[in-house]
Formats: C-alpha cells, sequence, structure tokens
C-alpha cells in the first residue's frame, strides 16, 4: 500500500464507526492514544517534582546571597573592631582633657594666670552655676578684661592652648575709652569662658532619676 492509498483511507473513515476502521487504522490509534495518556500522565507527575525543583533553586539562590552578606560582615569584623578600639582610645583621650571635681579651683587659676600673662585688666571674673550634662558638666565663668587687640587675641590664644578644654563663648569687644593720646586703644572684652569637668559616677547615677521623673511629668 503506498502513501496515496493510505491517505486515501485515512479520508474515508467513519469517526462516528471506529470499529469499522481497517486493523492498521486501529493499532495506529491506539498507540496514538496510548502516547497521549503516558504524555498527560507523565506531565501531571513531573509538575509538581518541577515546581519543587524550581523552589528549591529559588530557595538556594536566597541562602546563597544571605551567606554571602553574613561572609562579608565576618570579613568586616576585624575592621569594625580596629574602628571601635580606635574610638576608645580618642574618647579616653578627649576625656583626659576634663579635670574632675578637685582640679576644677586649679584650673580657674589657670584661667586667670593667663589673664595676667596677657597683661589685661580683669574686671570681672564669676563663676556660674554648672549645668549637668550625661557624664560631664559645662562651668561656666563670666569675665570682663581691659587691653588693647594685641593682648585681647593673645589671651584667646593661650587660653585654647591650655592642656584643659576651655572655650570663650559670647565674645562681645567695644571701646574702653580713657586711652591716652599715642598709646593703643584700650578694649573691654565681655566673654563666657567655658570649661568641663567630668562627673564622678555618683552624680551620674543620681542625674538618672531625675531624668526619669522629668520624663514622666
Amino acid at each position: 500500500m503506498n502513501a496515496q492509498e493510505i491517505l486515501d483511507e485515512l479520508q474515508a473513515l467513519d469517526m462516528q464507526n471506529p470499529g469499522a476502521w481497517p486493523a492498521w487504522a486501529r493499532a495506529g490509534a491506539s498507540i496514538l492514544l496510548g502516547i497521549a495518556i503516558v504524555a498527560a500522565a507523565t506531565y501531571f507527575l513531573i509538575k509538581p517534582i518541577y515546581e519543587e525543583v524550581k523552589a528549591a533553586r529559588l530557595q538556594e539562590q536566597a541562602l546563597k546571597t544571605e551567606f554571602e552578606t553574613k561572609q562579608k560582615k565576618v570579613a568586616a569584623i576585624d575592621a569594625y573592631r580596629a574602628q571601635l578600639s580606635e574610638m576608645e582610645r580618642s574618647f579616653g583621650a578627649m576625656l583626659k582633657q576634663l579635670p574632675s571635681r578637685a582640679e576644677v579651683a586649679n584650673l580657674l587659676n589657670d584661667i586667670s594666670q593667663t589673664r595676667v600673662a596677657a597683661s589685661l585688666e580683669e574686671e570681672l571674673f564669676q563663676p556660674q552655676p554648672e549645668v549637668p550634662k550625661d557624664f560631664y558638666a559645662i562651668i561656666p565663668n563670666k569675665i570682663v578684661v581691659l587691653g588693647d587687640y594685641h593682648e585681647l587675641g593673645g589671651f584667646v590664644s593661650q587660653i585654647a592652648a591650655l592642656p584643659r578644654i576651655v572655650t570663650v563663648e559670647d565674645v562681645d569687644i567695644r571701646p574702653a575709652g580713657g586711652g591716652t593720646q599715642g598709646s593703643p586703644t584700650q578694649l573691654r572684652m565681655t566673654a563666657v569662658a567655658q570649661t568641663y569637668r567630668y562627673l564622678d559616677e555618683e552624680e551620674i547615677a543620681a542625674n538618672q532619676p531625675s531624668a526619669g521623673k522629668r520624663g514622666k511629668k
């Protein structure tokens, strides 16, 4: 049977009466039906497995990304520790520049001696109430001094060079008047020489309850 004859017989098949088909046509139809059934069964069996594999691959990628992130953090931990140590050293150095309560009197005397060294005349040196902070206290001192421009500049420079931290705030400079002809113009400087001291453990503990009470109001 040639191809044309097979094609003619296929076109002549009665789809409503498969029993009348020739043997080879029924066999072929049975094979195709079997292949279709196997293919469908295979699809429905493999699809859940495929979904599981797909989900596992996504999870694997997520775990890989998480691992790489944590690995980078672990690799950088030495750098973080080095930075922390440097910060602790810097903080310790700054803390050493703050006097204790017992050393405040000496520091105030240093400020007065600096004024004398700068050849300034003192009109006022008035300590103000302390302003406590977390671990230190601000100690403002209102000062009024007389001198010429260079003497005032030298005083401020020497204050900045003290081993303890002292800042000059709220500076107001005005002519003092009363100068003689040919002498440098006298100036009056009003300012706040502000220094700091660290609080001891008892003072820090005493400040904490009061801070809590303020928060409850």
